[in-house]
């Protein structure tokens, strides 16, 4: 795990390219805190820091092959790398390291591109072809790591995290206003967007070739979805053939030349990792969790229990209201780009408390969108069954819910109610990502200044939900919701907050529901597989059967979050009423003074809940004033 950044220069460059492919590399040490290397060949610089995981003192980059055709520099893991080795040899490649990098950069030197299939893991590189003057970008399938990157004077400037590219001289900081738009829908901006205009993220299963002129994009890997997939295997033979591919995906993920342990939240995800990771490792395996003091929001006495169960040893914090505040500031400065899930402060905690002990983790991302985990889904399903009530019922439901009193309690009825109707009168899939994300169409536009409504009056914030829609080629309405939850909300969402997070701490997490024979399994499973009328990871909950107890299979799902909405109310307050004080909105240009106004005193004298909306203000005002001061 490492942070990389680097520039072309066919035709020009930065009047001091050491100085500044060191400057960038220094913005990303704490994703490598270990070492650091640079390469520049001619049109090429090539920046690296090291988190050190596989061949402790041979893994060093950037590493070029014996001839110097080819110079990579790379984030990430290959947890196959060792049978990759063995292939590679077996045909006659020499190996001078022990690392999973040489595997990926002699697997490219044997194969080219074509590689891209045979490598298992979670990766972002740069690879310089020097024979050709090419340089090389791809992602893993998934996204699990980032890689940002963006054209100066007709060159091309990549890096691991946005702040790192902004050290380039040459990368301007203009607002993206589509971007804002999509942001305050889905909480996050949705790749290829960033913040900045022209500023891109690669998307996943993407790669780049660049040569100087135009570049070149190409995908090699995409979640192999069915429309209304059947099976000739009963769900619980199927059940069984899970449990060996996420033992087998586990099994894997546990290689390291370092300590690792697990991420235990209580839920079924991390509770079936941590069941799997104890009887496939060979050393002891150590857990970590996070609780509340609010009652409603804590999920450590489960974690507790299943550490029990499988014989680890557990370790627990509890993040209070004093270490949150504490905490905040610290953590919304690291985020390059806003993002709206407060829950990056609990994850923030858990990687610093984890990383006291160990330098690698895996974690339970991935099985919530893989097997229809999220109570949106449940809510979909509810929409289908109450299709038949006329339009006027409907509306007196809607106008009713916002009739039922405040409570500020984990997933409260008031709140609950006001998620399921803000996604009244849309199409499935839009209301799908509505439901997961922060504002409504009519509450964003409210919210928006009147220029900004005129400026966006002719952009689509949906357009990324549509370009997904048209790429699956799905016509059912469920597969396409889960590609969406996977493509958006999993890759955009969960996957940025957890990399964030981990990365400010030097902790590397690894996400072995992502591993490619997981996803293409889940993807060609039967909808009633996955959820059962409104039974949710139908199948993921019989593989777990006999490795954890019933209690915690049968648990309803409940997201790692925190009691936001009283903290607003309360310790929050004077924060977010500076950061969103009428002057300076007005002086923005971007949100409407009254609006926010209203929003907070509603929110403020627990007339409504909008803990959502006043959070992604929140965290972009906070973000604003630090990078567009």
């Amino acid at each position: 795990m490492c942070g990389i950044a680097g520039f072309t220069m066919f035709r020009s460059g930065p009047a001091d390219p050491e100085a500044v492919l060191r400057d960038m590399a220094r913005t990303l040490e704490k994703r490598g805190p270990d070492g650091e290397g640079f390469h520049r060949d001619g049109a090429i610089a090539l920046g690296h820091r090291r988190l050190s995981i596989i061949d402790l003192e041979g893994g060093a980059q950037p590493m070029s092959t014996a001839d110097g055709r080819y110079t990579v520099t790379y984030n990430g893991e290959i947890y196959n790398y060792l049978e990759l080795r063995a292939d590679l040899e077996r045909e006659g490649t020499a190996f001078r390291t022990a690392s999973d990098t040489e595997a990926l950069l002699q697997g490219w030197a044997r194969k080219g591109p074509e590689a891209l299939k045979d490598f298992s893991g979670m990766f972002a590189f740069a690879l310089w072809d020097r024979e050709a003057r090419t340089l090389h970008l791809a992602r893993d399938r998934m996204g699990i790591k980032p890689l940002y990157w963006t054209q100066v004077a007709g060159e091309l400037v990549f890096a691991s995290e946005l702040k790192a590219l902004l050290r380039h001289p040459g990368v301007a900081r203009r607002l993206d206003l589509l971007s804002v738009s999509k942001y305050l829908t889905y909480g996050y901006i949705p790749a290829p967007h960033t913040i900045f205009e022209g500023v891109h993220k690669l998307e996943p299963g993407t790669r780049m070739e660049f040569d100087g002129a135009a570049p070149r994009m190409a995908s090699y890997w995409d979640i192999p979805l069915r429309d209304r997939p059947v099976s000739s295997r009963s769900a619980d033979e199927c059940a069984a053939d899970l449990r060996v591919l996420l033992r087998d995906a586990v099994r894997q993920h546990l290689r390291a030349d370092v300590p690792v342990g697990v991420f235990l939240s209580g839920g079924l995800d991390s509770s079936l990792v941590t069941a799997l990771a104890a009887a496939e490792s060979s050393r002891p395996i150590r857990t970590f969790s996070i609780g509340f003091e609010e009652a409603s929001y804590d999920e450590s006495p489960f974690a507790r229990e299943v550490a029990r169960a499988c014989g680890v040893e557990h370790r627990a914090e509890v993040l209070s209201l004093r270490r949150a505040l504490d905490l905040l500031p610290g953590v919304l400065d690291r985020m390059d780009e806003p993002l709206a899930d407060a829950s990056i402060l609990p994850t923030s905690l858990l990687a610093q408390f984890a990383a006291r002990e160990v330098k690698v983790v895996l974690g339970g991302d991935g099985g919530d969108e893989l097997f229809a985990g999220y109570p949106a889904f449940q809510a979909h399903r509810l929409v289908e069954r109450l299709s038949f009530l006329p339009m006027a019922w409907r509306d007196a439901l809607t106008r009713a819910a916002r009739h039922i009193p405040v409570s500020h309690r984990y997933a409260s009825l008031e709140f609950l109610a006001q998620q399921f109707f803000k996604g009244a009168g849309i199409s499935p899939e839009v209301r799908f990502l509505v439901w997961l994300g922060c504002c409504g169409n009519e509450q964003k536009n409210g919210l928006l200044s009147a220029d900004a409504r005129e400026a966006l009056r002719r952009r689509d914030p949906f357009e990324d939900v549509h370009r997904y829609v048209r790429q699956s080629g799905l016509i059912g309405g469920f597969e396409r919701i889960l590609y969406l939850a996977a493509k958006l909300y999993l890759q955009d969402d969960i996957l940025v907050k957890v990399d964030r997070a981990s990365m400010a701490h030097s902790l590397e997490v690894r996400v072995p529901y992502l591993d490619p024979a997981v996803v293409e399994y889940a993807a060609g499973l039967p909808m009633e597989y996955k959820l059962r009328g409104f039974t949710t990871k139908h199948l993921l909950k019989r593989a777990a059967r006999g490795l954890l107890p019933e209690r915690i299979v049968q648990r309803r799902k409940a997201g790692f979050m925190m009691p936001v909405a009283a903290w607003l109310q309360r310790d929050l307050r004077p924060r977010v009423e500076e950061l969103c004080a009428p002057d300076r909105l007005a002086r923005d240009a971007l949100f409407d003074p009254k609006t926010v106004r209203q929003l907070l005193d509603e929110h403020f004298s627990d007339r409504r809940d909008h803990r959502k909306v006043i959070w992604a203000l929140f965290a972009f005002q906070h973000w604003r004033q630090r990078y567009l001061p």
